[in-house]
């Protein structure tokens, strides 16, 4: 079973990919989808969230919205704007960022690879979401949001990446954020079967981002296989989008925390139990964490720095060492009574491409008290996915993300 393979991607023509391109699906609400996508007929959003071309108020869940999906879909492929590749291919993504800039492969990752846990997960995944998933790629029998992995760092891949992203690009465009997207196309039968081998050789691939989607790809691909037993292993069902990156040029923001109140404690009550597990100190600026171990703590008017006493951190638990872990285990939970932070009302995340000014706006805004975080490392997120134990909520936020549309798995 090879890990990944090329496909026939179902992709924009090149003069109409900027106004194809669009932010990941599960990070714009659908007001902010409409709003992006006013003026712009052929935004992959009205695919992507396809309850912006409904009245307002519609369940973003409801049977219409699916098949207006799909209606969108077709008009793109009746009007030329979307085109399905000739053969299938790889693909070469470059993601560019202030100065940052990473180089991976956009290709059909093997669900059944994702299923024995060779394509390593991290988080847990919600049903709703799941659920919502699997209605869009049947609607549209196609994967239009690739999932991001990382590989460990092969010198043989990147080399090749590098050498097929030497020439002038596919696409090359500037998206939401400021993101230059860029994408060669891969045909060269010595290049395709050097990148499959390189991968099968590959002891893991990890998710960074689109749990969601692998997970909706593996229950649409074991429905369609009760439907056609004898189908073969090779069938497109029984692979989903992804683009590859290595680990090493991956980054990760912190994602940082707020709370709305401070479980009844007066400020110095509340200071004097924070100081029972960690070194606090008072700060003259806005705390932004110089390593592991070391979190902000802002309340109204003045920044804290805190740090963990070292005994408190486990040797051999890669999920108990993360700082998010660190943070609910001696904070959240014996001082401020939030049990789990996935269903808890009284926290909220904040991206760390907000900065910190994001979180004195939120507790100048009503929030009891903000921390800012370190980010969690790619090497502690592959330590976690490797022992098969999953991350607590919000541990990860990557930037740059991909775009949807710009490839798609079309199943045949």
């Amino acid at each position: 079973m090879h890990l990944v393979l090329p496909f026939a991607a179902l992709r924009p023509h090149p003069e109409y990919a900027a106004q194809v391109a669009a932010p990941p699906y599960d990070v714009v609400s659908s007001e902010e989808a409409r709003e992006q996508a006013r003026g712009k007929p052929w935004s992959f959003l009205h695919i992507s969230k396809p309850e912006i071309d409904l009245p307002e108020g519609t369940d973003p869940y409801s049977p219409e919205v699916y098949a207006k999906a799909a209606e969108n879909m077709r008009r793109m492929l009746e009007r030329g704007v979307l085109k399905r590749e000739a053969a299938p291919c790889y693909y070469a993504y470059r993601l560019v960022m202030n100065g940052h800039a990473q180089t991976g492969l956009a290709a059909a990752a093997s669900v059944a690879e994702y299923e024995a846990q060779r394509v390593r997960r991290h988080e847990l995944t919600r049903p709703e979401k799941e659920d919502d998933r699997v209605r869009q790629i049947e609607a549209l029998n196609a994967h239009t949001g690739p999932v991001m992995l990382a590989y460990p760092s092969a010198p043989e891949v990147d080399a090749i990446l590098a050498d097929a992203s030497s020439g002038a690009p596919e696409f090359d465009l500037t998206a939401g954020g400021g993101v230059r997207h860029m994408l060669w196309v891969i045909r060269e039968e010595d290049r395709i079967a050097r990148l499959t081998a390189a991968f099968d050789a590959m002891p893991a691939l990890y998710i960074a981002d689109g749990h969601h989607r692998a997970a909706a790809a593996s229950r649409v691909a074991a429905s369609r296989r009760r439907g056609a037993p004898q189908g073969s292993a090779e069938a497109s069902c029984e692979r989903f989008l992804c683009v590859a990156f290595p680990h090493d040029q991956m980054r990760i923001l912190a994602y940082n925390r707020v709370v709305r109140d401070l479980n009844g404690l007066g400020r110095e009550e509340f200071l004097r139990r924070v100081g029972a597990a960690f070194k606090l100190e008072r700060a003259g600026a806005r705390v932004v964490p110089e390593r592991r171990g070391v979190f902000g703590l802002y309340l109204p008017g003045q920044w804290y720095r805190l740090e963990i006493e070292g005994a408190r951190i486990p040797e051999a638990d890669p999920t108990a060492r993360l700082d998010v872990s660190l943070l609910a285990r001696h904070l959240l939970g014996p001082v401020l009574a939030i049990g789990d932070p996935r269903t808890d009302p009284r926290i909220d995340f904040i991206g760390g491409i907000r900065g910190p000014e994001e979180l004195e706006r939120r507790v100048a805004g009503g929030m009891a008290a903000a921390f800012s975080m370190y980010p969690t490392g790619m090497d502690e997120l592959m330590a976690v996915a490797d022992s098969g134990a999953i991350m607590p909520p919000k541990s990860t936020w990557f930037e740059p993300k991909l775009a949807d549309g710009l490839v798609s798995l079309a199943l045949d």
